[in-house]
C-alpha cells in the first residue's frame, strides 16, 4: 500500500514537472528556462528509477544527455530541436499516463515511439570518440597531478578510482566503466595504479586490485560522473576533481542560490557542488569518526569535503559565506500543504450546511427576545461568516495555470496553419473557484481554436490590410462588480455580420434582420449548428463549438459578451461568478415567495410610486437617465392584488443597469446554493435555490437573464418618475 501510494505521488509530481517543462519550452530564450527543463527530465529519470521503470529511465537519460550538451552551449536550441524536445516531452507524458493505467512496461505502441524518438535524438548526442583516438588515450605516458597544480586548478576533470576487490565476482568489468567515460568525452590521461597488487601465491585472479588516475575532457556535470560509477560506488574509493572553469560555476551558483536557512552541505548539494550521495558519503564518515573517536562528532564536514572528496577550499568558503549571512536574516518558512479536492468539496458542503443551521438559529434566538441568546447567536454567525470566507478561500486557483497550457496550443495550431501568432496572457494572478476553472478549459479552447482558424487572417491579407505579420492572441482575467471577467480577443479580421445574418435567415432563426442589434447578431454565432466557414476544417467550422461555448457558459450561471469590428478584430467576454458554493445575498419577497439577489450586484433600493398608465413602457427616471425595469410578479406569473408599494432593486452586471420590482425587501444573509431540479432547469431566471433559516426554499435568481429581458423593452419610450426610499 506504501509504495502505491509512493508511486501515486511520483505520478502526481511527474505530470507537475513536465507541465513545467512544457512551459520552458515555450519560451527556451533564457538559461533559466533550458536549465528547467534539464531538471525536470533529470528528477523524472532519477525517481523512475526508484521503481525499476527501465523504459522511462531509458528515455529520460537520453533526452537528458540532449540538454545537457544545450544547457552547456554545446548544441545550439534550434527550433527544430524545441519541436523535437516537445515530442519527447509529450511521449513521457503518454508514459506516465500508461503508468497511472497500470501499465508499467509500456504498452507495444509506445515502446515503439521511444524507438522512433530515440533515433531521432541520437543526431543531437555528443559524437562518440575515434576507437583509434580512444586507443592512443589509454596508453599515454603516466602522469600525476602536483599539489600546485590541483590548488590552481586544472583544465580537466581528475577521477581517481580504487575499484573494490569484489567487483569481477559481481560481473564487472573496469573497462567498461573507461569506455563509458569515453561516450561522455575524451581521456585525455590515463595512469594505472597497482600498488595493492599481492605477490606470489597471495594473488587472487578473480580479485580486482586495479586503481586508476584519470583526466577526462568533458562538458558534463559533476553527477552525470558520480552516475557512472553508480554500481560500484558502495565497495570503490572514488574521487572527482572539477575543471578549474566548474569551481567557477560553482561558486557563481552558490552565489545565486535564494536566501534560506540551510545546512553547509544543503548549499554544496544545492550549488550542484556536491551530489546528494557524497553528502551522504560525507555525514557518514563524520557519524562514523565520532564514534570511534567517542566524540560528539568527527572533522568538520566542510574539512571532510576538502581533504577526503577534492572540493576546492574557495567552494567551501563560498558556501560558509552563504550560510552564515542567511541565518543573519529571519526565516520565512512557506509551508504547503496537499489536499485531495475531494476533501475540499466536502468541507464547502459541511460549511453549508453551518451556514444553513446558523440561519435556522438566528430565526429562533429573533423569536426568543432573549438577550443572550441573541448575542451567542450573533458571535455564531461572524464565526460562521469567517469560515465560510476561508473555506471558499482554499477552493481559489489562480487562472494563470490554464492559460498557460494555451501557449501549446497556439503555437502547434498556427503552425499547423502556417500562421505567426503571438499570445499575450494578462490577468494570471486572479483567482477564481477550482470548479468553475475546470469546466472554463473547453470554452476557452473552443474560442482560442476558432481566433486562430476564422479570426486571424491569413499572412497575405493581413500585410494587404496594414497589419503586422504576426498576429495578436490575447487571454485576459480581471475582477468587476464581485464576477470574474474572462476575454479572449484577437486582431483579426473581425465577424462579418452580413453572412451572419444571411446564414441566420436562410436557416430560420430570425425574420426581421433589421430589428437585431449588433450584439444580438453577434451572439446569433452561439446557435447550435450555426457556421458561417466556407469550408469545414479540421478545426473547426461544423458550427459545434461555439453552442458547446454557449452551453458551458450558462451552466456556470454567466454571460458572454461579443465585441468584434470588422477588420479590427473580435473580443469574447465571459462574465461569471466567483464561485458556485456560498454567496453573500439580498432576499426579497413577491406575494409569499421568497427570491434571492446576489448581494455583490445590488446597487440601490428605491420605491416604485404609485401606478401610472404609463407604468406599460418599463423605464424609471433615475436621477436623469433612463432605467429600464421589470416585476417578477409578472415574470413568473405570480396570482394575487399589486401591493400598494413596490420596491426597485436596482442591479448592475458589467456596464448593464436595470430595475427587478418586487414587493418586500428582506435583507442580506448568507445563502448555500443548491442546484435546480429538472423540472426547474427550463425556466428562464433562475440559477438555483437556497434553504432559509425558516426551513422554507427560496429561489435564486439569474439576475443576467432578468437584465437581458428588461433591456430588450421598448429603449425610445417615455420614462416614469421614481421616488427614492
Amino acid at each position: 500500500m506504501d509504495l502505491d501510494r509512493a508511486k501515486l505521488t511520483f505520478i502526481i509530481e511527474a505530470h507537475e514537472l513536465l507541465d513545467a517543462m512544457e512551459t520552458s519550452l515555450l519560451a527556451p530564450d533564457s538559461s533559466e528556462s533550458v536549465n528547467a527543463m534539464f531538471r525536470a527530465v533529470h528528477t523524472i529519470k532519477g525517481s523512475a528509477g526508484l521503481f525499476g521503470l527501465d523504459s522511462i529511465v531509458r528515455f529520460a537519460h537520453t533526452v537528458e544527455s540532449v540538454m545537457d550538451r544545450v544547457r552547456a552551449g554545446s548544441l545550439p536550441f534550434t527550433p527544430s530541436l524545441v519541436d523535437l524536445i516537445l515530442a519527447c516531452h509529450d511521449h513521457m507524458a503518454r508514459q506516465i499516463e500508461e503508468l497511472q493505467e497500470g501499465e508499467e512496461n509500456g504498452s507495444p505502441g509506445t515502446l515503439a515511439a521511444s524507438e522512433a524518438l530515440l533515433a531521432r535524438l541520437l543526431p543531437y548526442m555528443e559524437e562518440t570518440p575515434n576507437p583509434h583516438q580512444a586507443n592512443k588515450s589509454l596508453v599515454s605516458p603516466s602522469w600525476q597531478h602536483s599539489p600546485e597544480e590541483e590548488e590552481s586548478g586544472q583544465p580537466t576533470w581528475h577521477i581517481s578510482v580504487r575499484f573494490g576487490e569484489e567487483i569481477l565476482r559481481q560481473g564487472m568489468d573496469p573497462l567498461s566503466f573507461l569506455r563509458y567515460l569515453m561516450t561522455l568525452g575524451t581521456i585525455t590521461h590515463l595512469t594505472p595504479i597497482l600498488d595493492r597488487l599481492p605477490a606470489g601465491a597471495a594473488f587472487d585472479p578473480e580479485h580486482c586490485y586495479l586503481g586508476l588516475e584519470i583526466d577526462l575532457d568533458a562538458q558534463v556535470e559533476r553527477q552525470v560522473l558520480e552516475d557512472v560509477f553508480e554500481f560500484v560506488r558502495e565497495d570503490s574509493q572514488i574521487r572527482i576533481i572539477p575543471p578549474h572553469s566548474k569551481v567557477e560555476e560553482y561558486l557563481k551558483l552558490i552565489r545565486e542560490l535564494p536566501e534560506g536557512d540551510l545546512y553547509l552541505g544543503e548549499i554544496l548539494v544545492q550549488g550542484k557542488c556536491l551530489t546528494p550521495k557524497d553528502l551522504e558519503e560525507a555525514l557518514s564518515t563524520q557519524r562514523q569518526e565520532a564514534m570511534e573517536g567517542g566524540t560528539v562528532q568527527g572533522r568538520l564536514l566542510g574539512t571532510i569535503v576538502v581533504q577526503d572528496q577534492a572540493l576546492p577550499p574557495a567552494v567551501v568558503a563560498a558556501a560558509l559565506d552563504k550560510q552564515k549571512r542567511a541565518k543573519e536574516k529571519p526565516s520565512h518558512e512557506l509551508k504547503v500543504v496537499k489536499v485531495q479536492a475531494e476533501k475540499l468539496d466536502r468541507l464547502v458542503d459541511l460549511v453549508g450546511e453551518l451556514v444553513i443551521a446558523g440561519a435556522s438559529a438566528n430565526t429562533l434566538a429573533a423569536k426568543s427576545m432573549d438577550s443572550r441568546v441573541l448575542e451567542a447567536t450573533a458571535v455564531i454567525t461572524k464565526l460562521v461568516e469567517e469560515i465560510r470566507d476561508n473555506a471558499l478561500s482554499l477552493r481559489m486557483v489562480q487562472i494563470g495555470e490554464t492559460f498557460s497550457r494555451f501557449r501549446r496550443i497556439v503555437r502547434d495550431v498556427s503552425q499547423e496553419l502556417g500562421k505567426s501568432i503571438e499570445l499575450e496572457i494578462q490577468g494570471a494572478e486572479t483567482e477564481l473557484d477550482k470548479s468553475i476553472v475546470e469546466k472554463l478549459s473547453d470554452p476557452l479552447m473552443h474560442l482560442v481554436r476558432n481566433s486562430i482558424d476564422h479570426g486571424i487572417e491569413p499572412l497575405e491579407i493581413r500585410r494587404a490590410r496594414g497589419k503586422p505579420d504576426t498576429g495578436s492572441l490575447s487571454l485576459n482575467a480581471f475582477h468587476e462588480s464581485g464576477s470574474i471577467v474572462i476575454e479572449v480577443a484577437d486582431d483579426g479580421g473581425g465577424l462579418n455580420r452580413q453572412r451572419i445574418l444571411a446564414k441566420a435567415v436562410e436557416r430560420g432563426l430570425i425574420q426581421d434582420p433589421a430589428a437585431l442589434t449588433d450584439q444580438e447578431i453577434n451572439l446569433l454565432i452561439f446557435e447550435p449548428g450555426f457556421s458561417t466557414a466556407e469550408s469545414v476544417s479540421k478545426l473547426s467550422g461544423r458550427g459545434v463549438g461555439m453552442d458547446v461555448v454557449k452551453r458551458n457558459i450558462d451552466e456556470l450561471r454567466g454571460t458572454i459578451e461579443v465585441e468584434s469590428y470588422e477588420g479590427a478584430g473580435t473580443t469574447f467576454r465571459f462574465r461569471l461568478p466567483l464561485t458556485l458554493a456560498i454567496i453573500d445575498g439580498f432576499q426579497v419577497l413577491v406575494e409569499d415567495t421568497s427570491y434571492v439577489i446576489p448581494l455583490d450586484i445590488v446597487l440601490e433600493c428605491l420605491d416604485l410610486g404609485p401606478i401610472l398608465e404609463s407604468e406599460q413602457n418599463h423605464l424609471i427616471n433615475l436621477r436623469g437617465e433612463a432605467l429600464p425595469f421589470l416585476r417578477l410578479r409578472e415574470v413568473f406569473e405570480t396570482p394575487g392584488p399589486f401591493p400598494a408599494r413596490e420596491r426597485v432593486v436596482v442591479v448592475q452586471i458589467g456596464d448593464t443597469r436595470a430595475g427587478i420590482v418586487v414587493d418586500r425587501l428582506m435583507g442580506e444573509f448568507q445563502t448555500v446554493i443548491k442546484p435546480l431540479g429538472e423540472l426547474f432547469r427550463s425556466v428562464k431566471g433562475l440559477g438555483g435555490s437556497t434553504i432559509l433559516g425558516s426551513g422554507e426554499v427560496a429561489l435564486i435568481l439569474d439576475v443576467n437573464q432578468l437584465i437581458q429581458l428588461a433591456t430588450a423593452r421598448r429603449p425610445n419610450a417615455r420614462p416614469r418618475l421614481s421616488t427614492t426610499a
